[in-house]
């Protein structure tokens, strides 16, 4: 559904307008488009006094082509050798040179005074970011920071307060740009390429204001980074359209082999799905109670196991508590969170997740913040969120990994049918003050099914533009 606000404020008429009466202006988002570099300008990149990932950093932005400047020449310990030759900057002299992304290792940041160095790199190129420009801090994960005693209390104290600077500047920044924070495992610098990619790129269009924690998996695999999935099974569950489609359009385009299913009624449309990306359909009932035990079978008989296992399937039955019938509420707690976790216990249990397999639930925003009669459906998708952090410590000794999604407010036919008052509030309280689409929760899990994002489990990443609502 198009967004007709966001075109008026957009045309010329709206721009000459909404300013002058102080309407908010909603930019149109740069998104992926097949064969565009990961970074389409010039990345500035800065690092604490004592920062570690200056290297790993470097040879990531080496190895992606991007135009590499810094503010103080080539960084130490490793630039030269990753093949680095960056720019130099000077706010002073820099005249108008603007930035497409802009990248600070924080991890030497050990005390609360030490923080100045955040406003000192970012301060003078806060306006210097292009329109859909990126904003990543890479800091390390407050719980391992090494040392002992009041060092590194300070030390833990300090990375924990990037949290609050990273979703500040996201609520600043503007123009459609976004802000994560990246928390990097003192031994996993070379796990970071992978979720560079995506955060740099136009695939995270619709992620900001997030925190990722990255840890050492033991594996930094060769990949093709145009088909990084190639010769892996995905099984997507409620492919049949939105948001399903979308994921299973897009892990198809990364080279997956994409096994759809959803329920018996919607066979139709699930196989004009899978006929398309060249996928397998199959139709099952989630909720019961042989499914996990059939569904674990079909997939090793069929296709050896699978890799990928996307929990996407849910329903709704939205109704005030005081006025929800007891099956009201089991229908959507069966569906959205007592189905991935049955057949995530029987996959793992029959050993039909390959090694290396990927592991990911859809939750929601409402899992996050709660909605108003969704007490059934806010209850579920939080259990998602749960569902992941139960798991994380089990199937990473499997060589495995968990993580979910949790979209806000994304244009499908469900939120079109919502009123024009509500769906205009859920579409501007955000920072980036417009809904997403389909493909933008698709991107993210692409990014999290990859073989490079080994080191990158247990997370829940918001796809939500970062909403005004919830934490």
């Amino acid at each position: 559904m198009s967004d007709r606000y966001q075109q008026f404020v957009n045309s010329f008429l709206g721009k000459q307008i909404a300013p002058r009466v102080g309407l908010p202006q909603p930019p149109f988002l740069k998104r992926h488009r097949p064969g565009a570099p990961v970074v389409d300008g010039p990345v500035l990149l800065g690092q604490a006094d004592g920062g570690r990932l200056g290297p790993a950093v470097s040879r990531v932005l080496a190895v992606i082509g991007a135009e590499t400047w810094t503010a103080e020449g080539p960084l130490r310990d490793g630039a030269a050798e990753a093949g680095l030759s960056p720019k130099i900057w000077s706010g002073a002299t820099g005249g108008d040179q603007r930035f497409q992304a802009l990248v600070f290792d924080a991890t030497g940041i050990s005390s609360a005074a030490e923080l100045a160095q955040l406003h000192a790199f970012f301060q003078p190129v806060a306006r210097r970011v292009r329109p859909s420009g990126r904003v990543v801090v890479l800091g390390t994960t407050p719980e391992l920071v090494p040392g002992t005693g009041a060092a590194k209390a300070s030390a833990r104290v300090a990375q924990r307060a990037l949290e609050g600077f990273t979703r500040s500047l996201g609520k600043e920044i503007g123009k459609g740009s976004t802000v994560q924070l990246v928390y990097v495992a003192p031994d996993a610098d070379d796990q970071i390429e992978s979720t560079l990619r995506f955060l740099l790129s136009p695939k995270s269009a619709f992620v900001s204001g997030q925190v990722v924690r990255i840890s050492q998996s033991g594996r930094k695999p060769d990949l093709n980074w145009t088909e990084p999935l190639k010769g892996k099974v995905a099984l997507v569950t409620g492919a049949s359209r939105g948001i399903g489609e979308a994921i299973a359009e897009t892990l198809a385009r990364d080279g997956a082999h994409v096994v759809g299913l959803d329920i018996e009624p919607l066979a139709d449309d699930l196989k004009k799905v899978t006929d398309r990306i060249g996928g397998s359909a199959i139709t099952f009932d989630v909720t019961a109670q042989d499914a996990p035990a059939e569904l674990a079978a079909k997939l090793k008989a069929d296709h050896g196991g699978v890799d990928i296992v996307v929990h996407n399937a849910g329903i709704t039955r939205d109704k005030l508590l005081a006025n929800m019938k007891p099956e009201v509420w089991a229908q959507v707690i069966a569906v959205n969170l007592e189905a991935p976790e049955r057949i995530t216990r029987e996959l793992l249990k029959q050993k039909a997740i390959n090694p290396e397999g990927r592991i990911i639930g859809v939750a929601s925003i409402a899992g996050v913040a709660g909605n108003r009669g969704q007490t059934n459906y806010g209850t579920s998708k939080a259990g998602v969120i749960g569902f992941v952090d139960a798991f994380a410590a089990e199937v990473a000794k499997q060589q495995l990994t968990i993580n979910a999604v949790a979209p806000g407010f994304i244009e499908t036919k469900m939120t079109a049918a919502i009123p024009l008052t509500i769906r205009e509030a859920g579409r501007r309280m955000s920072s980036l003050g417009q809904g997403g689409l389909p493909i933008d929760v698709a991107e993210t899990i692409a990014w999290y099914a990859s073989p490079g994002s080994a080191g990158v489990n247990g997370n829940t990443v918001r796809v939500c533009g970062q909403s005004l609502i919830g934490a």
